[in-house]
């Protein structure tokens, strides 16, 4: 494994705010200040602990297939102690639950105890108060996140605090039907320029010109299965100014055009946002109706379990640059609770990030070990022998970046992925529509 995988983290901030109390007005003394350090000093683990029976509520995005581990995880965790009693509960998407979590929050009611959020919410939740700031619970537990993979760490802070804890990590990647690539002789796109002759190879069509195969399917009911095709040939979503967007740009509207001429010509096709996109694509591959998909790396054994050819995971075709993203989800405490809520809470975190229970995902799911202890161990290496389609991700780790963070994200993202999906699947100017959408997503990035 290589040295190059593991991530220099930061360390976790001190706790607690800057303080300062006047001297009487009589003495002339300057105002005592108390310093980050010796607010971290001062830290009462007394404070963070569960000293009376109590029953949390865990919000998740899990869907039918992961429901064994989760049951599994709450019952081990409920029998290792008797003071916590954890009650899951499956939200829906992570989209279903941001909008749940958000209202709860603005309530002030109905709030979990712990949560999962999709990683590009970590900035919104943050900037909104939404979520805890673990570092004093950090501080006085001793709990040690130097442990964390690379950029999982950084991609669970806001302005420099821990408000989360890498939880269920995954990327982007390219499912393939291995027999038939190899039965075909199918060379795999390494960058975006072989794209062409690998859609035209890839694509089976009938002889009255409709598509029998497409030689891959590109999601478009989340923006993060397309986000690095335009990335990685350097285009800004966020421009550095924080408010516009280069997606009305030549390169952004040069990329729109090309995937739309690939699905005007039968070689893939776009799924929309409908709620069945996703289980619709699944089918396609697993029916034979599709070469490859793009996905996410969670679903390796829900797709190995379901076909009758071999899976092969390829790196997505890079260009200027070939990285990709964190994907799944992060663990929060939500601010508005009780501190005893907060502090059970914060048990069962500690529990769900722990390196055994990660590997338990990891080896029933297709989630990514986080733990560095455990990608440069032996543990590691036996991981890859039960999965060896994970090689590419184990080869490219350091490509895997944090999400962009910014707090009007949701709202762009659901303006780029409706405008791609009206665009590719209605019709119409690509020019045009790529210039409207970003006047759109530059109104909400100056108004945040």
């Amino acid at each position: 494994m290589r040295k190059g995988m593991a991530l220099v983290l930061a360390s976790a901030m001190a706790a607690g705010a800057l303080t300062g109390c006047g001297g009487g007005g009589s003495t002339g003394k300057a105002a005592n200040v108390t310093t980050a350090a010796q607010e971290t000093e001062a830290v009462d683990p007394a404070m963070y602990e569960v000293t009376e029976p109590i029953t949390i509520k865990w919000w998740h995005a899990l869907e039918d297939q992961y429901s064994g581990i989760v049951e599994q995880v709450v019952n081990d965790f409920n029998s290792s102690q008797d003071l916590i009693t954890v009650e899951a509960e499956y939200i829906g998407s992570y989209s279903k639950l941001n909008e749940a979590l958000v209202a709860a929050h603005a309530a002030g009611t109905g709030l979990p105890a712990i949560t999962v959020a999709n990683t590009p919410y970590v900035a919104e939740y943050g900037a909104g108060g939404l979520t805890e700031n673990l570092d004093p619970y950090i501080e006085a537990s001793g709990y040690d996140v130097s442990d964390f993979g690379n950029g999982m760490l950084e991609a669970a802070k806001y302005d420099g605090s821990q408000v989360s804890l890498p939880f269920l990590i995954s990327t982007q990647i390219l499912y393939y039907n291995k027999d038939k690539v190899d039965e075909l002789g199918i060379t795999l796109p390494e960058t975006w320029d072989e794209m062409d002759a690998f859609m035209e190879a890839g694509t089976k069509k009938a002889a009255d010109g409709t598509t029998e195969m497409y030689a891959t399917i590109i999601p478009g009911w989340d923006q993060w299965y397309f986000e690095t095709f335009y990335l990685n040939q350097g285009v800004k979503i966020i421009n550095d100014d924080q408010v516009t967007t280069d997606l009305g740009g030549e390169k952004a509207v040069e990329i729109a055009a090309k995937i739309k001429e690939w699905c005007d010509n039968g070689y893939t096709y776009w799924t929309g946002t409908a709620d069945d996109a996703s289980s619709n694509m699944r089918q396609n591959f697993i029916s034979g109706k599709a070469l490859s998909v793009v996905h996410t790396t969670s679903l390796y054994n829900n797709y190995v379990d379901q076909v009758d050819f071999e899976v092969g995971m390829h790196w997505l075709p890079g260009a200027e640059t070939k990285n990709q993203e964190i994907g799944g989800c992060v663990v929060l405490i939500p601010s508005k609770n009780d501190q005893a809520t907060k502090n059970a809470a914060w048990q069962f975190m500690q529990y769900l990030v722990g390196k055994d229970v990660n590997m338990t995902w990891a080896e029933g799911t297709g989630y990514m070990p986080t733990r560095k202890s455990v990608l440069e161990t032996e543990e590691g290496k036996a991981f890859l022998e039960k999965k060896p389609a994970f090689q590419p991700i184990f080869d490219n780790l350091d490509l895997i970046n944090p999400r962009i963070q910014h707090k009007g994200w949701s709202q762009l993202a659901t303006i780029w992925k409706n405008s791609m999906a009206e665009l590719i699947m209605e019709g119409g100017d690509v020019q045009e529509s790529m210039t409207v959408m970003a006047e759109e997503i530059d109104d909400v990035l100056g108004d945040v």
